[in-house]
């Protein structure tokens, strides 16, 4: 679909506006008649990926499915917090053995993920699935306290995982795609976009850190927390940096929610969507109003202009996916959960 089919708004100075239903319902029939028209070519596209915690791995069942195809290319990759840890994992991948490096790497970095909840902390199962009230309970009350009161010596078993799987020395001289890692400086709240030179661990960390959970990554100096506040993820470096003009959304949080919160829970939930899903929609917001600015320009396009016109952008939007739909599960790094969503990406 064109940019201002994604988004659209009453005025400038308001908020993004959701989609009225029937054009998000012609969003995604577009998806599909894009993809099946994509899937017999070989012309590359770019992926933004967004983060969501463990709601990442149903962006892994996505890819695994771009993979398995042997047609897709990628040209760029951009993600925040768990969209850059799938984009990267992926790449780390492919730089070792193509598709099917992969498809390996990512099942190897979810299935160490799904290790790091006790079975004693989730109940139920399938849709159900939760954690359990004792879990609920530690959650909640850490909330009281910062990251350097619950974690002195600064424990990440994350940290361990990156660094056991994902060779950042090579990455950083011979990645097979162009990767965009976004961060969120503590300080002022303004997006840093790393780029393949600059992968690091510290980098990969910093786009999912947490302030409530994590102590602020450290990188040249200055402190990061988790991209998702500044852009999730960020739209403009496939714009600007890459060729190719097809860009495939995998969002991973509702553009619109049927009722409107009534709980406290609800309400918590939805302000949480709506911070991390803000400056995506500026974002498209600002493609959409060049995309209409540069159709009424008439002869004598700029290159500039000619870009606008041609970017397209494709949307796999989770809304109606009931898996997604609890914040709490973000948390639940739990194997069998991981795999109903991945199952449930491939599927989509």
């Amino acid at each position: 679909m064109d940019a201002n089919t994604l988004q659209r708004e009453t005025s400038p100075d308001q908020l993004p506006q959701p989609l009225p239903p029937q054009e998000l319902e012609r969003a995604r029939s577009s998806f599909s008649a894009w993809w099946s028209r994509q899937r017999r070519t070989t012309k590359r596209f770019n992926l933004a990926l967004q983060g969501g915690g463990a709601h990442g791995a149903f962006t892994w069942g996505v890819l695994d499915a771009l993979l398995e195809d042997p047609r897709p290319q990628f040209e760029g990759l951009s993600g925040s917090s768990a969209g850059a840890m799938n984009a990267v994992v992926l790449a780390n991948g492919w730089l070792a053995d193509g598709r099917d490096g992969a498809r390996q790497a990512l099942n190897d970095f979810w299935s160490a993920i799904g290790r790091q909840i006790p079975f004693g902390m989730v109940q139920g199962a399938g849709e159900a699935i939760s954690l359990s009230p004792a879990s609920k309970l530690i959650v909640g009350w850490a909330g009281h306290f910062t990251p350097a009161q619950l974690n002195p010596l600064d424990l990440d078993p994350l940290r361990t995982l990156l660094e056991q799987q994902i060779d950042f020395e090579r990455l950083r001289s011979k990645s097979p795609f162009k990767l965009f890692v976004g961060a969120t400086r503590a300080n002022s709240g303004k997006l840093r976009v790393f780029r393949n030179a600059e992968l690091s661990v510290d980098v990969l960390l910093a786009s999912a850190c947490l302030p409530k959970i994590h102590a602020p990554v450290e990188i040249d100096g200055e402190a990061f927390w988790d991209g998702g506040y500044s852009a999730n993820p960020a739209i403009f470096p496939l714009f600007y940096d890459c060729q190719s003009t097809d860009n495939l959304l995998v969002l991973l949080s509702p553009l619109v929610r049927d009722a409107t919160p009534d709980s406290v829970e609800a309400i918590n939930t939805r302000i949480a969507e709506l911070g991390f899903s803000a400056h995506f929609m500026r974002e498209m917001r600002m493609f959409a109003h060049a995309t209409d600015y540069s159709a009424s320009g008439g002869f004598g396009l700029g290159r500039l202009d000619r870009r606008v016109r041609k970017t397209r952008f494709h949307m796999i939007d989770t809304s109606g996916i009931k898996s997604l739909q609890r914040s709490e599960t973000k948390l639940l790094a739990h194997g069998p959960f991981l795999e109903m969503l991945r199952d449930q990406g491939r599927d989509c």
